[in-house]
């Protein structure tokens, strides 16, 4: 009889121990799906930063582009103005 009191007693810590991983494995699944959220948010926060930023290279790369035209225009006429000059007679030889 004790024999048997006491497998009814392990039944009933055994079906305990199974609810409790159950239950215990709902909320590590509960978590783990919190977890993936929150790195997939901070991965697109990320991303999205990222690509600002890319952005804002890519529009600092255009104004040095723009600088280096303007730069490369005026040196064209200022390079025009000195052969112009070079090319006059000089002041009382004419």
């Amino acid at each position: 009889m004790e024999i048997i009191i006491a497998i009814i007693g392990a039944l009933g810590v055994i079906g305990a121990a199974v609810v409790s991983t159950r239950r215990t494995r709902g909320a590590v699944e509960a978590d783990g799906a919190v977890t993936r959220e929150a790195v997939a948010e901070a991965v697109t926060a990320l991303g999205s930063r990222l690509d600002a930023r890319i952005n804002d290279v890519r529009d600092d790369i255009d104004d040095v582009r723009e600088d280096v035209t303007r730069i490369r225009e005026w040196q064209a006429g200022h390079d025009a103005e000195h052969l112009l000059i070079g090319r006059q007679p000089p002041r009382g030889e004419a």
